[in-house]
């Protein structure tokens, strides 16, 4: 099985375990979904000069890609990594792939002007590391079990 294959394997079962902390998160603060992905979305098709449409139908657009761009950016940071995979030690590559995720998905909503992680609260920050590091745990255990 090849490094890229491997990559989209293990990213896949990271962002599942990133999406399950994330509703867990959720549930247990009875706090609202993030719309930062959605905003990413609107500023991207504006940049781009893409229509979404208008009204309700923009809203759905966003609604699933915002979501698609999570996926993207989890298999993206595994596959990255998947060069790395053999050489690093457990918690170098948990450490590295949950870097490599936040990075991913929070430089974007940085240079898009959407958030500030500088103006984070630590409670902010919390709530972005622990899904994360969920990631980076069960991406570098799958990257482990798959050789």
């Amino acid at each position: 099985m090849g490094t890229i294959v491997k990559g989209l394997i293990a990213g896949a079962v990271g962002t599942g375990a990133l999406n399950v902390a994330t509703y867990l998160d959720m549930a247990a603060r009875a706090r609202p979904a993030s719309s930062t992905p959605e905003q990413v979305v609107q500023r991207l098709a504006e940049a781009a000069d893409v229509g979404l449409g208008e009204g309700e139908q923009a809203e759905n657009r966003k609604a699933g890609l915002g979501p698609l761009l999570g996926y993207a950016t989890g298999l993206g940071a595994a596959v990255a990594y998947g060069p790395l995979a053999r050489r690093l030690p457990w918690p170098v590559g948990v450490v590295a792939l949950t870097a490599l995720a936040m990075a991913g998905s929070n430089a974007p909503m940085a240079a898009l002007g959407i958030s500030d992680p500088r103006r984070w609260s630590a409670t902010d920050w919390v709530s972005d590391l622990v899904p994360h590091l969920a990631y980076g745990i069960a991406a570098a255990a799958a990257f482990r079990r798959l050789g």
